[in-house]
């Protein structure tokens, strides 16, 4: 159905997707999984031809895509991607529209999906009236109303109840049995283990684990314990023969570094927790995914910068450009000052004379005031430089 081979986008020198690989089938679902920016939506959205890629290889049943096909493709975007002021069954009927549907044959489908979704008696409503739940509900109708040959879902539980989750659960499935190939994109794991038949993990652009979920469970499951228990269970995380513990409220996920040693473990628990079940088991696909991936390492906070000093006035004042400016300007001053006075001391003042001087004081003054402005604007660019750097 659809195969992706080596594929690879890079934005600015940054390789969002590096070389990934998909083979999905039809009557399959597939499970697309990494942590945040590992470029699982990128991915996506090169398959969809919504970003094109750099290299690499997507086919739809052995052919490149072509615009007819596009018409067979459903696609739940993460995002919201819906008209809030639009009427709900308006809404459908657009998106089937776009694919080709006319709204005769759309009505009927669209009240169909309605139902499914217990939304019957919606339709004229508008989709800022909705929760959120249900304005995902309404998206999902869009995605299906074509009735596609591959559906495409990014993140399709955001927002639903988990009576609503076990409702698409249902459909997801039913669609299934109709051979519709369904690949999505989740950060919640137990979903993944409930509905996917493969997977691909991908971690910051690159494919790191993927295939049959059966076979990776068991590859990884050979010295995993599964504790429920009572108490404070924090002490399972120092025991020498546990190589790596989960643990949680009431429940724990154990690796031990030799499943020989569950005997030993079970001896150390005793007197310390209530013990409900102690199982050896496959890991959850939470476990390996965090075995794979890792837990995020957080970076230290920076510590904050040193208060800046009101350099404007302080660094303008203390320039020695507007300093030596200022000690001419004063002496120039005191200068015409004196002159003037002499003039008027000796009763034969020169208005000429005098309009010059006045004349040189505000000469003095304007080159003053234009040198402090240039070095103010100097010493502002210099700041932002520093602030950018």
């Amino acid at each position: 159905m659809l195969r992706v081979t080596n594929l690879r986008k890079e934005f600015e020198n940054v390789v969002a997707v590096d070389g990934v690989s998909l083979d999905v089938r039809r009557g399959e679902v597939f499970g697309l999984l990494g942590p945040n920016g590992a470029g699982k939506t990128t991915t996506i959205r090169t398959v969809l031809n919504i970003i094109e890629p750099d290299s690499g290889e997507i086919t739809f049943d052995g052919r490149p895509f072509t615009p007819e096909m596009w018409n067979h493709i459903g696609y739940l975007p993460e995002e919201r991607g819906l008209y809030r002021k639009s009427k709900i069954i308006n809404t459908i009927l657009y998106f089937a529209a776009l694919k080709g549907i006319s709204a005769h044959e759309a009505k009927p489908l669209a009240q169909h999906w309605l139902e499914r979704f217990d939304l019957k008696d919606t339709p004229f409503r508008k989709v800022e009236e909705l929760s959120k739940g249900n304005q995902q509900k309404v998206q999902l109708i869009c995605a299906l109303i074509h009735n596609p040959q591959l559906l495409i879902l990014d993140e399709p539980f955001s927002g639903l109840d988990p009576v609503n989750q076990i409702l698409l659960k249902d459909i997801l499935m039913e669609l299934r049995t109709h051979d519709i190939a369904i690949v999505f994109s989740t950060h919640q794991m137990e979903q993944v283990e409930k509905l996917c038949d493969n997977i691909c993990l991908i971690n910051k652009g690159r494919e790191v684990l993927g295939g049959s979920l059966m076979e990776i469970k068991k590859n990884y499951g050979t010295n995993s314990v599964h504790v429920e228990f009572e108490g404070d269970g924090s002490f399972l995380k120092n025991i020498e023969s546990v190589k790596r513990a989960d643990v949680y409220q009431n429940y724990a996920e154990l690796e031990l570094t030799d499943i020989g040693k569950s005997d030993e473990l079970l001896s150390t628990m005793n007197g310390k927790i209530a013990l409900r079940k102690f199982e050896i088991v496959e890991p959850s696909l939470n476990s390996i995914f965090v075995n794979v991936v890792g837990m995020p390492v957080e970076p230290r906070p920076s510590p904050p910068p040193p208060p800046r000093l009101p350099q404007r006035e302080v660094s303008v004042n203390h320039d020695p450009r507007v300093r030596k400016a200022m000690i001419s300007v004063s002496l120039a001053s005191l200068m015409c000052v004196v002159l003037i006075g002499y003039q008027v001391i000796q009763k034969e003042p020169s208005m000429s004379t005098i309009g010059l001087l006045v004349l040189g004081i505000l000469g003095s003054v304007w080159q003053y005031i234009r040198l402090r402005k240039n070095v103010e604007r100097d010493l502002l660019k210099k700041s932002l430089e520093v602030d950018k750097a």
